[in-house]
């Protein structure tokens, strides 16, 4: 196993969402409150970006062309060659929230997340978000409240289980998903970080889930990645990252076989940026014998 930089410090904020587009063999990410998308090749080693009016939680391909974003508090339709937005519904409004983490589901419906303003790294305002649901007609439904930290999705390969992290709580949690609706029932915690383990396992954060139904959870704090066995909630591999602010991982490459690493910014001390010069960058980590699957994108 080796872990590499491939996109060197070009987070100034809080990297996220990874999503490795296969259609274009290129890694999509965000950069959440420096207001950017990013989309790099490693064919060519191009870090492209598009610079937005607001905040973005996420980015995920549309099939029809062009991306859907978390911007602020709306899902927004981007055009990269244009730059045109478009607004396709905002929520939670009179707040000072914002769409955090997002991902489709099997169906190409979009699931994201919204989270109350954060004063500080892990601290913002408690239970103020909810978990929506754009479905491919266009409709919006709101499908979870009282989140705190809306973040990490992850669906089976039977299409029968959704996992999703909120993390404040410092749970992932498991939910019977019906593939044909999108209707999600029966919450369970699947993974508990329990207490006293902040220092160990920080906070989950962003995940990802491989062709064996295995998690992989960003500890965000903490430095790394983890594997968990979401049928016993037992760890089962460790991936050490050289910047404390893990965010979020997928797989990509042509065979699915990399793990792609975002992290954060964002809270660091000048000592901690000198411990890891490397936060704010993309890690990509090679030689872990497993695979993931490509990606879901929207198909509205």
């Amino acid at each position: 196993m080796s872990v590499e930089v491939v996109v060197k410090n070009s987070c100034q904020s809080i990297g996220e969402g990874p999503h490795w587009d296969d259609r274009t063999n290129s890694l999509l990410y965000v950069d959440i409150l420096s207001n950017d998308v990013h989309r790099w090749s490693p064919d060519t080693g191009n870090d492209e970006k598009i610079h937005l009016d607001d905040s973005v939680g996420f980015v995920v391909p549309c099939r029809k062309g062009g991306y859907i974003v978390g911007l602020g508090r709306s899902l927004s339709h981007v055009d990269w060659d244009s730059r045109k937005i478009t607004k396709l519904h905002e929520v939670d409004k009179g707040t000072k929230n914002r769409f955090n983490d997002g991902k489709c589901d099997p169906r190409g419906r979009v699931w994201a997340g919204t989270m109350g303003y954060e004063s500080e790294p892990a601290n913002p305002e408690r239970e103020r978000g909810s978990l929506f649901r754009l479905d491919v007609d266009g409709s919006l439904h709101a499908c979870v409240n009282k989140i705190n930290i809306s973040n990490g999705l992850a669906w089976t390969a039977d299409n029968k289980t959704m996992y999703y992290i909120d993390s404040l709580p410092r749970k992932v949690y498991g939910f019977d998903y019906d593939s044909e609706t999108g209707n999600i029932s029966n919450q369970r915690v699947v993974v508990d970080f329990g207490e006293g383990t902040i220092p160990t396992l920080g906070y989950p954060d962003g995940m990802c889930i491989d062709t064996e139904d295995k998690i992989w959870v960003a500890c965000y704090g903490a430095a790394k990645i983890v594997r968990f066995d979401p049928t016993t909630g037992k760890q089962l591999k460790t991936v050490d990252i050289p910047a404390r602010r893990t965010t979020s991982c997928c797989f990509g490459g042509k065979n699915f076989d990399e793990l792609y690493v975002t992290c954060g910014v964002q809270g660091s001390t000048k000592e901690e940026r000198e411990k890891y010069p490397m936060t704010g960058s993309v890690f990509r980590v090679t030689g872990l014998g497993v695979r993931g699957r490509p990606a879901n994108v929207y198909e509205g």
